[in-house]
């Protein structure tokens, strides 16, 4: 229905309540009072021009953001909030496609002048006069429907916020929560509107900095979603105490109630007070609040109405229990409606009441209580199931899970593989399904929307795929590997959801910690893979046999000959004979070898030398690629790589500086250069002492070091892209001057062979054999080997085992094997170094009593190990991506976390 314009004026919106020499905004460096906020106001007034324009602003936590969103609303623009930086068809340039707004304000860094797009001159639109504000739905930044709220939606609102908060002057809130969030927006008007002051902030809580900000600016309150609370408990914030704060505030999705009641408790002991809230983009922001003085005894209730609102409980819709039905909100804060193209800017209100999609029921003690959501149910077998219900009876059983409903069949998802088993007997136990009649799955980390809430449409996206390859497992082998299967291989152990066929290992910053196992599992459902796989789409790996990329003109190549990856056979569904990457066996191969020479069971060294080198092939397959899915320029693709290269680093040195600095704080073996890795670098060291015993990890640290150094160089990064071999080869014969130079000679003296100007060739080499894609090179290349290889020990064992170990990289692409070899021999090569790390301190004790007990003892450290950091890589990968990293507050990125499976 569409309403008449009754009348022309503008609905303009001051929401500055404050006494104008009081403080408005604060920063950690700087404030800025009522006065000077409303001139400030005036002159972005003037800069967004004259009449009424449709206004988009991307921007921050910052003092121009605010000052920009309240110009416009005092100007009389309907303005829509957007989180900065997040363009794309999927984000503001694809709002800007459909609503075509006349003013697009970008927001940069705080303090500098906001950039002023101005697409039309006057307006393109015609608005209603009610019209102040646009809002995406919550969770659906970038959708193309928006929320409209009026001047009443807004300034109804922020009253009755500011009502029940008891808010007044003396209170300043902190901005944890972005604007273009309507919970974060509604924090900044209900402030302004009582006078009171706010602390512009993008920091994140878990960050020490936010807390000394906080305290060092007499803060009084934050606002948080569920996943903001879940953040803090791995901060000392409990520990600390913080003498302004006044009350916390919670919404955006429901806090299980035990975290509601810990939360209330240390509010009690510490002097604030805990509010949980209830609302939608649709009531402009709240509907319902839990008086404080409730939250322990009444934690799981969302309390009563808003001041001016109100609830009822439609019993007629939902099907439910006795008393339970939908939740129907009525006020002056419920939305005019919503817009799908820039003509429904001219609709009046359309809604009497919000009808909200969730199921409540009144408690005996008179407070609401949300049961569920309509839209989460799902028939299966005759039975009505309650998808919210479902979570909440697996968390009876110590069972964290979501479930989603996929074409009337319910799918849960669990966080573990161990825990499939337990899920789906709870769910036949406590539902009386039978176990064939649902899904579980696992998954590294639950996807979360842009604001922290349960992404179930990512969840039944990922399940649609699952459905669609039969329902067969991740780890069963398929004849006929499909696109849908191979992606959610990809997406499974990666932790990258939101993968798709476009992606390669490579454009999914896959790493050493899941490439061995990630091979492994493709070998099973395309059987042998071709060289390049790392850098190869998803939908090119399914699709079977191709060629290698074949080198570019200006290489003076020819196109290479096939490299077939056959297909996975019946005979091969037994498992068994499997087909190991030669470059995993080769990591296993050399692990063996290193720790077995120790313990002084066989004499056969080289291991770790021939480890280096397929250090360097690995790094050129996945870290130095060109293919796949690229950046869209040229200086993003050079960012890709060497933060990508930085990123293996880091992986290395981390757990290397934690272990041998443990030990050295315990035994006092070790020097600070060797807990640094930087013993190659200390002079005078003329003798093998147990100072060198890490060279193998200084020599690849420094390495992938120097090579981002390389790459961070235009010309050189674009040259390598271009001339991938011979830039390659030009590598290697610098690498081979330096070793030639610091050896004196053709052989190195102990323990100069072990220092990076002396070994440094041997990553390039490897890189050298990565690069040849053809005959003609390999040919090439296995001349390099055999021509610098030879005299590097004075020993022609241990050359030999480097030569054959760099001849296989060269001309094998994969090994046969016994099937039941295959997964013991990839875990061991993806814990080789971490075996090679822990087994300086794990062999030596025993191998006096049984050196194989010693090999074994080794390895069975170094897997513990290995698999412990995998645990705490995946811990601090979750809270830095989702906590201080992207998106502060706790609105995280909807892609999982990367934990191998």
């Amino acid at each position: 229905m569409r309403t008449t314009l009754a009348r022309t004026e503008p609905a303009a919106l001051d929401l500055l309540g404050g006494d104008p020499r009081a403080t408005a905004i604060a920063t950690p460096t700087t404030s800025m009072d009522y006065a000077e906020l409303a001139e400030r106001i005036a002159d972005r007034r003037a800069a967004l021009g004259a009449g009424r324009r449709l206004v988009f602003l991307a921007g921050s936590n910052s003092s121009e953001t605010v000052v920009t969103y309240l110009a416009a609303l005092a100007a009389g623009h309907p303005v829509l909030l957007h989180a900065a930086g997040a363009d794309g068809a999927a984000g503001l340039d694809g709002l800007i496609g459909r609503y075509r707004p006349d003013v697009v304000v970008r927001v940069g860094a705080d303090g500098a002048a906001p950039e002023i797009d101005e697409l039309a001159e006057g307006s393109r639109h015609v608005f209603h006069p009610d019209l102040a504000l646009l809002a995406s739905t919550s969770g659906s930044t970038g959708s193309p429907k928006l929320v409209r709220l009026s001047r009443a939606n807004v300034l109804s609102n922020a009253r009755s916020i500011a009502e029940y908060l008891e808010l007044a002057p003396a209170d300043r809130a902190a901005t944890t929560l972005p604007l273009h969030y309507c919970y974060g927006l509604s924090v900044v008007n209900s402030h302004l509107v009582a006078g009171a002051s706010l602390l512009l902030t993008d920091r994140s809580v878990v960050e020490p900095e936010f807390w000394s900000e906080f305290d060092a600016a007499g803060a009084t309150s934050f606002a948080g979603v569920p996943y903001t609370y879940e953040l803090l408990e791995s901060t000392d914030f409990a520990a600390r105490p913080h003498p302004t704060l006044r009350y916390v505030t919670q919404a955006g999705g429901r806090l299980a109630p035990e975290r509601v009641r810990a939360l209330a408790r240390l509010g009690r002991e510490r002097g604030f007070d805990v509010v949980v809230m209830y609302g939608q983009t649709e009531a402009t922001a709240r509907m319902a609040y839990l008086p404080p003085e409730l939250a322990e005894s009444a934690a799981g209730a969302i309390g009563v109405p808003i001041p001016g609102g109100s609830l009822r409980i439609d019993d007629t819709v939902g099907g439910g229990a006795p008393g339970e039905g939908e939740l129907v909100y009525s006020g002056p804060n419920v939305m005019m409606g919503y817009a799908e193209t820039g003509s429904d800017l001219a609709r009046g209100p359309e809604l009497a009441e919000l009808r909200t999609g969730d199921l409540a029921r009144r408690r005996d003690d008179g407070l609401i209580e949300i049961t569920g959501r309509l839209s989460r149910f799902v028939k299966s077998y005759g039975l009505r199931l309650d998808l919210d219900r479902v979570e909440r009876m697996l968390a009876e059983d110590g069972i964290e899970a979501r479930t989603v409903g996929v074409d009337e069949r319910m799918a849960v998802f669990v966080r573990h593989e161990r825990w499939a088993d337990r899920a789906r007997a709870a769910v036949h136990r406590r539902t009386g399904l039978p176990p064939h009649a649902f899904d579980v799955h696992a998954l590294a980390e639950f996807p979360r929307t842009a604001n922290g809430k349960p992404d179930h449409a990512a969840l039944r996206a990922h399940a649609t795929l699952l459905r669609a390859t039969d329902g067969a497992p991740a780890h069963a082998p398929r004849a006929d590997a499909s696109v849908a299967d191979l992606r959610h291989l990809y997406a499974e152990l990666l932790g990258r959801p939101d993968a798709t066929e476009a992606d390669s290992f490579t454009s999914l910053d896959g790493d050493s910690l899941n490439y061995v196992e990630l091979a492994l599992r493709l070998e099973e459902r395309i059987g042998a893979l071709p060289r390049d796989w790392p850098s190869r789409t998803i939908r090119e790996l399914a699709s079977g046999p191709s060629p290698e990329p074949a080198p570019s003109v200006e290489e003076g190549g020819r196109r290479p000959s096939r490299n077939p990856a056959p297909r996975v056979d019946r005979r091969r569904r037994g498992r068994r004979v499997a087909r190991l990457e030669t470059s995993v066996v080769l990591r296993a191969v050399a692990i063996l070898l290193i720790v077995a020479t120790h313990a002084d069971v066989v004499q056969l060294k080289g291991g770790a030398h021939l480890l280096l080198a397929v250090a360097g092939f690995n790094l050129a397959r996945f870290r130095l690629t060109g293919r796949g899915a690229r950046p869209a320029d040229e200086r993003a693709a050079r960012s890709r790589r060497v933060g990508g290269l930085l990123r293996s680093a880091r992986a290395l040195t981390v757990p290397a500086v934690l272990w041998i600095g443990g030990v050295a704080l315990i035994t006092g073996s070790y020097d600070p250069a060797t807990v640094l890795l930087s013993n190659w670098m200390v002079p005078g060291s003329e003798a093998w002492s147990e100072q060198w015993q890490f060279w193998f990890l200084e020599a690849l640290v420094w390495s992938i070091v120097g090579l981002a150094a390389i790459f961070s160089v235009p010309g050189l990064d674009a040259l390598e892209r271009r001339h991938p071999f011979a830039f390659a080869a030009a590598i290697l014969a610098v690498a081979l001057v330096w070793r030639y130079a610091a050896a004196g000679g053709i052989t190195p003296s102990s323990p100069m062979r072990y220092a990076l100007p002396a070994i440094a060739w041997l990553i390039a080499l490897g890189w050298l054999v990565a690069r040849s894609t053809t005959v003609p090179r390999r040919i090439a290349a296995t001349a390099i080997v055999l021509a610098t290889v030879p005299g590097f020990f004075g020993d022609p064992l241990r050359e030999s085992i480097v030569i054959v170990g760099l001849v296989l990289l060269a001309w094998v692409t994969s090994v046969p094997m016994p099937g039941v070899l295959a997964g013991p021999i990839g875990m061991a090569a993806s814990a080789s170094m971490f075996v090679y790390l822990t087994h300086w301190q794990v062999y030596p004790p025993i191998e006096e009593v049984s050196p194989p007990l010693a090999i074994a003892a080794s390895f069975a450290v170094g897997l513990a190990a290995w698999w412990a950091w995998g645990r705490v890589e995946a811990w601090a990968r979750t809270r830095t991506r989702n906590g201080a990293a992207r998106d502060r507050d706790g609105a995280v990125p909807s892609r999982a976390s990367v934990t191998p499976r």
